[in-house]
């Protein structure tokens, strides 16, 4: 495979256009009959129940570009980003964080990974009759802390109780809305050949922590969430490197699956370098020990962003001068071949092929 890793000749306009629509009729087909929990992590069921029920129904073009938010156009050429997301996390508590946190940062995140600047949050709670108040005060101060420290309001929301054993103690759903600067076009039809792959810092961290946290494994180790709203940080990388193409965060489903998202999306191979992953030690013990890929693993404050190659000093450097930042790693590029495929460049010279998530090695952890 190693001759397919060297950089191409540039697509064409028509040609790219004809790959995207080549590799969507390519995800993968809903055979199943019932939901499982596979569906929800972000992998290849996913993309499945997503294509065959969500979007066949409510298909539209905002809808069609697949992303974590809607980018949708104002009538005097203004820009805003929508965003929506449920909070299903077991515990309600971990080391770094808790739901609430999750609830604020998550959607900001999305937003920001469509360019925009969040100021606005609904909030929507289904809370579990006999959940304690004094559990449910904490959980809402930590998520109006969050909403505080990213300087966005929450303004809307609704609150519904359904009898004891029907929640699992509580599901949080939050949406969100930001400003988009005109100029500002982050899409997987911008990605070239040649383009760098960067990642804002350690992967894995809050999948780990959740995992560990919820005691039934005999694992003792320090981990804990990297849960955090990255608005400032894409900001500093976007004023750095302006010709940015393409943002996303690597929640469900983890750094590979959202790889393959984007080389499905654009028709083109994401190389990794396995050698620049930045991995906590501590991180891949406890992956090493359960046989998990720290590639598949959760984050909650990190992002992938596909940058010019000329601008990957400038965006480094921007990167690594927030604290949010300081991790960031250069771990890969963008070739034509093997097209709409993620490859892993291993520290012994050879290659391996990342694919989709399949199945759901760590349920419940966002």
């Amino acid at each position: 495979m190693t001759e397919y890793l060297a950089s191409g000749p540039s697509f064409r306009e028509g040609e790219v256009i004809e790959r995207i629509e080549s590799f969507r009729q390519r995800r993968p087909r809903l055979r199943d009959t019932v939901v499982t929990l596979a569906h929800g992590a972000g992998g290849k069921a996913s993309a499945a129940l997503v294509d065959a029920v969500f979007i066949n129904a409510f298909r539209n073009p905002h809808l069609d570009a697949l992303g974590d938010g809607a980018v949708i156009a104002l009538p005097g050429g203004q820009k805003i980003a929508m965003s929506t997301d449920s909070f299903v996390v077991q515990p309600l508590h971990f080391p770094g964080g808790s739901i609430g946190h999750l609830a604020v940062h998550g959607t900001l995140n999305d937003l920001a990974m469509a360019g925009a600047v969040p100021s606005w949050l609904t909030a929507a709670f289904v809370i579990e009759e006999g959940f304690p108040i004094e559990q449910l005060r904490a959980i809402v101060a930590d998520m109006a802390a969050a909403a505080e420290d990213a300087a966005v309001q929450i303004v809307t929301g609704d609150t519904k109780v359904v009898p004891k054993g029907a929640a699992d103690g509580m599901f949080i759903t939050t949406a969100g809305a930001g400003l988009i600067p005109a100029d500002r076009v982050l899409s997987p039809q911008n990605v070239r050949p040649g383009d760098k792959v960067l990642v804002s810092g350690t992967i894995g961290d809050h999948g780990m922590a959740v995992m560990l946290a919820r005691g039934d494994l005999a694992i003792e180790a320090d981990i804990r969430s990297d849960t955090a709203a990255v608005t400032g940080l894409v900001e500093r990388l976007l004023q750095a490197a302006p010709s940015t193409r393409w943002l996303r965060d690597p929640t469900r489903g983890g750094v590979g699956t959202v790889c393959n998202e984007l080389a499905q999306a654009c028709g083109l191979a994401v190389v990794l370098e396995e050698s620049r992953l930045p991995v906590r030690p501590d991180v891949a013990g406890a992956c090493e020990m359960l046989g998990i890929d720290p590639l598949y693993v959760a984050n909650e404050g990190k992002f992938i962003a596909v940058v010019d190659p000329a601008e990957t000093d400038d965006a480094l450097t921007a990167l690594r001068s927030h604290p949010g930042g300081k991790n960031a790693e250069d771990i890969g590029h963008i070739t034509e071949e093997p097209a709409a495929t993620v490859v892993v460049r291993t520290g012994f010279g050879g290659t391996r092929i990342v694919d989709m998530l399949v199945g759901d090695p760590l349920p419940r952890i966002c």
